[in-house]
């Protein structure tokens, strides 16, 4: 008998996923929709505290709004340029995106911090993404002349080796024609399954490139970038930490951790700014 449990849990993940989604629907029509305040103000100029303009990545079915109405703002208050783009769009789909092929979402998002940079007068970005967010920048550096513009990107729950749904994508080859359609209608799903001759392509020659700062912000309870371990990157500038070393009472799983927990936020943030880092805790969350 199949393990039920685990066949609806990750199914019940993306459901969760595209309701959070639809509810401001309305705001998604373009990254330039978003607050005029910082977020994605192209006049905006980074101060001496920070220099450098953060650009947001969403993941697979999110998009530049709706994934981050909390923690753009949280960014915002604490002094930074905001920045977030649509990326993956498919054809007569709209408001949820990230489903194109990976590697034309990772020149969109090229093109994106060219933008940014050219209006702020950046010399770099940083980059923070959220699952498919945290994967897809990692093409960009490594492919598409990336490194030289970004100097730190940091995954909440990235799926850097792929997502198995909890080992749901074990269960493709059961189903004779699964992996071909799910490859011809929404290539961006098929790049992320295990295995996949995108991630085999990034994953060759190692994890990172030299100059970019990495860090992974993972949750034991996640049930999408599953096994959670293999969302850690291997690397000389890579930091790699569990949610739940940092606040046991933390039970944030895959999309919690992007959309509203303050703790990884606060630990974000310390990514972005390691010389003025404080200690990540359960406090964090009312800070």
């Amino acid at each position: 008998m199949l393990p039920w449990k685990r066949v609806l849990r990750p199914l019940a993940a993306l459901l969760l996923t595209a309701a959070v989604a639809t509810v401001p629907a309305a705001t998604a029509a373009a990254a330039d929709a978003a607050p005029s305040t910082g977020w994605n103000d192209f006049s905006c100029k980074p101060s001496a505290a920070h220099p450098r303009p953060v650009v947001l990545v969403h993941g697979t079915l999110g998009n530049s709004v709706d994934n981050w109405l909390s923690l753009a703002p949280y960014l915002e208050t604490r002094g930074y340029c905001v920045f977030s783009l649509d990326y993956g769009q498919l054809t007569g789909v709209p408001v949820f995106y990230g489903l194109g092929p990976i590697d034309t979402s990772a020149g969109q998002l090229s093109a994106f911090v060219d933008r940014v940079l050219a209006a702020t007068g950046a010399a770099k970005a940083d980059l923070v993404g959220h699952s498919q967010g945290g994967l897809m920048p990692r093409y960009y550096l490594k492919f598409l002349g990336g490194a030289a513009k970004v100097n730190a990107l940091v995954g909440l729950a990235p799926d850097n080796h792929g997502a198995t749904l909890s080992g749901l994508t074990n269960l493709l080859p059961y189903f004779p024609g699964a992996s071909d359609l799910v490859k011809a209608t929404t290539p961006g799903l098929a790049d992320q399954i295990p295995g996949s001759g995108f991630l085999t392509k990034l994953d060759a020659g190692g994890d990172t490139v030299p100059g970019v700062h990495y860090t992974v912000i993972a949750t034991k309870y996640d049930e999408v970038a599953t096994p959670w371990q293999s969302q850690y990157l291997s690397g000389s500038d890579v930091h790699n930490v569990l949610l739940q070393d940092l606040c046991p009472l933390d039970l944030s799983e895959h999309v919690a951790i992007g959309l509203f927990d303050r703790i990884a936020f606060h630990e974000v943030a310390n990514a972005l700014d390691p010389p003025h880092a404080t200690a990540t805790t359960c406090a964090s969350a009312f800070s």
